[in-house]
């Protein structure tokens, strides 16, 4: 027997893709965030370091 192929994606498909991207986005802000944070923290070490040497 042949399978008919399926026409309409269902909408849970479009839902779980959106909720991926989403998640995706704001994995990548916080990881920006913590490497900006990082990055600032380490520069200000060395700054404060620098000045007492």
């Amino acid at each position: 027997m042949k399978r008919k192929p399926r026409t309409v994606m269902s909408g849970t498909g479009s839902r779980r893709r959106r909720r991926r991207l989403r998640d995706a986005a704001v994995f990548a802000l916080l990881r920006g965030t913590a490497y900006g944070l990082g990055t600032g923290a380490a520069g200000l070490f060395v700054y404060w370091l620098q000045s007492y040497l």
